[in-house]
Protein backbone atom coordinates (compact mmCIF):
# COMPACT_ATOMS: atom_id res chain seq x y z
CA UNK A 1 0.00 0.00 0.00
CA UNK A 2 1.27 3.71 -0.79
CA UNK A 3 0.10 6.95 0.54
CA UNK A 4 1.08 10.27 -1.57
CA UNK A 5 2.44 12.75 0.38
CA UNK A 6 1.78 15.69 -1.80
CA UNK A 7 0.89 13.83 -5.28
CA UNK A 8 4.49 11.58 -4.71
CA UNK A 9 4.35 8.30 -2.64
CA UNK A 10 6.40 8.24 0.16
CA UNK A 11 8.46 5.10 -1.19
CA UNK A 12 9.38 7.52 -4.33
CA UNK A 13 10.49 10.13 -1.37
CA UNK A 14 12.37 7.74 0.17
CA UNK A 15 14.54 6.42 -2.22
CA UNK A 16 15.29 9.80 -3.20
CA UNK A 17 16.74 10.59 0.10
CA UNK A 18 20.66 10.19 0.50
CA UNK A 19 21.55 6.73 2.07
CA UNK A 20 24.40 8.48 3.54
CA UNK A 21 25.59 12.13 5.34
CA UNK A 22 28.81 12.99 5.40
CA UNK A 23 29.45 14.54 9.27
CA UNK A 24 30.66 17.77 7.20
CA UNK A 25 27.01 17.92 6.25
CA UNK A 26 25.72 18.08 9.37
CA UNK A 27 24.47 21.37 11.06
CA UNK A 28 27.54 22.64 13.64
CA UNK A 29 25.27 21.90 16.83
CA UNK A 30 24.27 18.07 15.11
CA UNK A 31 28.42 16.70 15.00
CA UNK A 32 29.43 14.12 16.61
CA UNK A 33 32.62 15.19 18.63
CA UNK A 34 35.23 12.84 18.83
CA UNK A 35 36.41 12.15 22.46
CA UNK A 36 39.75 12.75 23.28
CA UNK A 37 42.88 10.58 23.67
CA UNK A 38 42.75 10.99 27.67
CA UNK A 39 39.28 8.91 27.37
CA UNK A 40 40.34 6.26 25.58
CA UNK A 41 43.39 5.92 27.86
CA UNK A 42 41.07 6.32 31.24
CA UNK A 43 38.55 3.73 29.67
CA UNK A 44 41.42 1.10 28.82
CA UNK A 45 43.01 2.10 32.27
CA UNK A 46 39.83 0.99 33.89
CA UNK A 47 39.07 -2.37 31.67
CA UNK A 48 42.63 -3.43 32.48
CA UNK A 49 42.29 -2.77 36.41
CA UNK A 50 38.95 -4.91 36.26
CA UNK A 51 40.38 -7.74 34.09
CA UNK A 52 43.13 -7.88 36.48
CA UNK A 53 40.78 -8.32 39.33
CA UNK A 54 38.94 -10.88 37.50
CA UNK A 55 42.22 -12.93 36.71
CA UNK A 56 42.99 -12.76 40.89
CA UNK A 57 39.55 -13.56 41.79
CA UNK A 58 39.66 -16.27 39.09
CA UNK A 59 42.75 -17.70 41.20
CA UNK A 60 40.99 -18.05 43.98
CA UNK A 61 37.84 -19.90 42.59
CA UNK A 62 40.32 -22.45 41.13
CA UNK A 63 41.39 -23.52 44.61
CA UNK A 64 38.52 -25.33 44.78
CA UNK A 65 37.20 -26.48 41.47
CA UNK A 66 37.72 -29.49 39.65
CA UNK A 67 37.79 -28.28 36.78
CA UNK A 68 39.37 -25.35 36.27
CA UNK A 69 38.25 -24.29 32.91
CA UNK A 70 34.95 -23.01 34.46
CA UNK A 71 36.36 -20.76 36.82
CA UNK A 72 35.38 -17.69 34.42
CA UNK A 73 32.24 -18.83 33.60
CA UNK A 74 30.74 -19.53 37.43
CA UNK A 75 32.71 -16.02 37.87
CA UNK A 76 29.78 -14.74 35.13
CA UNK A 77 27.19 -16.56 36.78
CA UNK A 78 28.04 -14.92 40.52
CA UNK A 79 28.06 -11.09 38.45
CA UNK A 80 24.58 -11.81 37.32
CA UNK A 81 23.02 -13.41 40.37
CA UNK A 82 20.95 -11.68 42.50
CA UNK A 83 22.41 -10.59 45.66
CA UNK A 84 20.98 -8.64 49.02
CA UNK A 85 22.71 -5.88 50.14
CA UNK A 86 22.23 -5.30 54.22
CA UNK A 87 23.74 -2.55 55.68
CA UNK A 88 24.11 -2.87 59.99
CA UNK A 89 25.49 0.80 61.02
CA UNK A 90 25.20 -0.37 64.61
CA UNK A 91 27.90 -3.29 64.02
CA UNK A 92 29.67 -1.23 60.99
CA UNK A 93 28.99 -4.16 58.28
CA UNK A 94 27.51 -4.03 55.09
CA UNK A 95 26.64 -7.57 54.34
CA UNK A 96 26.16 -8.93 50.61
CA UNK A 97 24.60 -12.02 50.90
CA UNK A 98 24.39 -14.36 47.56
CA UNK A 99 22.13 -16.42 46.53
CA UNK A 100 22.30 -20.14 46.17
CA UNK A 101 23.69 -21.43 42.91
CA UNK A 102 22.14 -24.65 41.31
CA UNK A 103 24.18 -27.01 42.52
CA UNK A 104 26.79 -27.25 45.99
CA UNK A 105 29.70 -27.21 44.43
CA UNK A 106 29.11 -24.19 43.27
CA UNK A 107 27.95 -23.05 46.40
CA UNK A 108 30.98 -24.84 48.02
CA UNK A 109 33.31 -22.44 45.45
CA UNK A 110 31.59 -19.18 46.11
CA UNK A 111 31.54 -20.13 50.00
CA UNK A 112 35.36 -20.21 49.75
CA UNK A 113 35.65 -17.30 47.45
CA UNK A 114 33.18 -15.06 50.43
CA UNK A 115 35.68 -16.11 52.68
CA UNK A 116 38.59 -15.10 50.90
CA UNK A 117 37.13 -11.67 50.51
CA UNK A 118 36.24 -11.09 54.61
CA UNK A 119 39.91 -11.84 55.15
CA UNK A 120 40.80 -8.09 53.28
CA UNK A 121 38.22 -6.45 55.74
CA UNK A 122 37.25 -4.58 52.76
CA UNK A 123 35.26 -1.16 53.70
CA UNK A 124 32.81 -0.07 51.33
CA UNK A 125 33.33 3.42 49.78
CA UNK A 126 32.58 6.56 51.38
CA UNK A 127 31.05 4.87 54.12
CA UNK A 128 32.23 3.02 57.74
CA UNK A 129 30.81 -0.09 56.37
CA UNK A 130 32.56 -2.88 55.93
CA UNK A 131 31.85 -5.90 53.32
CA UNK A 132 30.84 -9.04 54.65
CA UNK A 133 30.11 -11.47 51.90
CA UNK A 134 27.78 -14.82 52.54
CA UNK A 135 25.97 -17.22 50.27
CA UNK A 136 22.60 -18.36 51.08
CA UNK A 137 20.14 -17.06 54.30
CA UNK A 138 22.77 -17.57 56.64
Amino acid sequence: MFFAVGGRSVKIQRKAAPRHILAAELPEDQRFSQSSTNTKELVDTIKMIAYRAETAITHVVREQMARLDDARALLRQIYCTEADLLPNYQEGLLTVRLHHMANRSNDATIAHLCDNLNETMTMFPGTNLRLVYKIGSE
